[in-house]
């Protein structure tokens, strides 16, 4: 029986990355500029608070064992997004609150951010699972690039309108629409998840046995870490997405400080940036298929290519720095863009391929494993990006050149990035069986 889903189970699961991804991003942006501008709160506490969201995605690999144990993701997703929408509520309710009493209100939002943490962590890595699991091999770059553009389109909506029921501004209009928000979030991932994960799904046979005894997860855990693949791809997440991430925060003041633009144009240079992505994405959904005849490249040489890129386009950034005006700058921010968002998507599609390889059962503590690396490179990355660009102007002092300095650091990053992704699989793990998927006795994180 076919047990691969189909396009329309692929769009049902975007709607869900598409419900988590507008919860994310009011609480994140939103709630943000009210602490710092409605009432005018340090910048730092967002910071702190958006911080914590992902340390605590450490508990990613927790979470995938718990699902693959379950052999149900479905429970998990459902569960995770409970959690995020209930953290949305409280983490509103929290910013009201430090109008009238700061440290109540910062009390409650630490434990609202990490409930949202918690929430992104049991949604996000059960609903990549499923499609890794469901998703025949031929479409899942496509399906990945679907996913993530509805995610995309959940961040744009959820601003759009929620910016303009937010206007005028008041605590309990903010209250409303982040509950409204949450709920309507929560109901629409019932809706598209029901009985999603029994569509197409085999019937054990009597004859198979049912009951495996599942193991412990510190277990399952080392297991994964001695594989390998899964060992140098998880150092590959963190190293392409700390690069990826920490040109984030300082691209915009770059161009501000070199470029004399102001913050409208500034704002307009991230639409060029995203613009790019996408096109990225789009052209990234090509590998490995196959269009009259030709083919257009592996995941593996989409990945490795882009990371390739991305560095160009960083040096391009790192020579804009030297030569100030006379650089076709947009033109090096959307190039950067596009290879961002090639790489991205034949990331994530190479992900989904590679969480069902080695053990059977560990796609979960797979898929997890590499979520909490992306995850500490994203926490990572604004910090290592600002305080890097903070440190080389003050040892500098000329701005171009301190930027420069740090985008081609940056670059460095994405280059180490490229090299693992080429080296990824080339040495194929030896095939596990049940029983020995299931052996007692790893007492830690090791290798043989």
């Amino acid at each position: 029986m076919n047990t691969n889903l189909g396009w329309f189970c692929i769009v049902r699961l975007g709607l869900v990355q598409a419900c988590l991804g507008s919860i994310v991003v009011l609480t994140t942006s939103t709630l943000n500029r009210v602490m710092v501008v409605e009432l005018a709160l340090p910048a730092l506490l967002p910071g702190f608070l958006v911080a914590m969201h992902y340390l605590v995605q450490v508990l990613r690999p927790r979470m995938g064992h718990g699902s693959d144990t379950g052999r149900r993701r479905t429970p998990w997703i459902v569960g995770g997004m409970a959690t995020l929408a209930l953290g949305g509520v409280l983490a509103a309710l929290a910013t009201v609150w430090m109008g009238s009493d700061r440290v109540a209100g910062i009390a409650l939002a630490v434990p609202a951010f990490l409930m949202i943490g918690i929430g992104v962590s049991a949604s996000g890595t059960s609903l990549l699972v499923l499609l890794a699991k469901r998703v025949a091999a031929p479409r899942r770059a496509a399906a990945a690039t679907t996913v993530w553009l509805m995610m995309i389109a959940g961040f744009a909506v959820t601003s759009g309108v929620a910016g303009k029921l937010l206007d005028p501004y008041s605590p309990m209009r903010l209250i409303v629409v982040t509950a409204a928000v949450s709920v309507i979030a929560l109901c629409v991932t019932l809706l598209a998840l029901w009985r999603l994960e029994d569509e197409g799904a085999e019937i054990p046979s009597p004859a198979e046995p049912t009951v495996v005894a599942a193991p412990s997860f510190r277990t399952a855990l080392a297991q994964v870490w001695s594989e390998p693949v899964a060992r140098q791809f998880t150092v590959f997440i963190f190293l392409s997405m700390l690069a990826y991430s920490a040109q984030d925060l300082i691209l915009e003041p770059f161009a501000g400080s070199v470029f004399g633009y102001t913050p409208g144009q500034s704002t307009q240079l991230s639409g060029v940036q995203h613009g790019g992505v996408l096109l990225g994405m789009l052209a990234a959904t090509l590998a490995g298929r196959g269009v009259s005849g030709r083919r257009f490249g592996s995941l593996r040489a989409w990945q490795v290519g882009g990371c390739i890129g991305s560095a160009l386009a960083l040096l391009g950034l790192v020579a804009a720095g030297f030569v100030g005006t006379a650089w076709p700058f947009k033109a090096t921010v959307f190039m950067l863009g596009v290879a961002n968002g090639a790489f991205s998507i034949a990331a994530i599609a190479s992900m989904m391929r590679l969480a069902g390889e080695g053990r059977e059962s560990r796609e979960g503590v797979r898929m997890g494993m590499w979520g909490a690396a992306q995850a500490v490179a994203f926490g990572l990355g604004g910090l290592v990006g600002t305080g890097a660009s903070d440190l080389a102007r003050w040892l500098i002092g000329t701005p171009g050149q301190a930027y420069a300095a740090v985008f081609g650091f940056e670059a460095l990053l994405f280059v180490g990035a490229a090299v693992l992704a080429a080296r990824l699989g080339r040495v194929a793990a030896p095939p596990v069986s049940r029983a020995a998927a299931i052996e007692p006795g790893w007492a830690g994180l090791t290798t043989r």
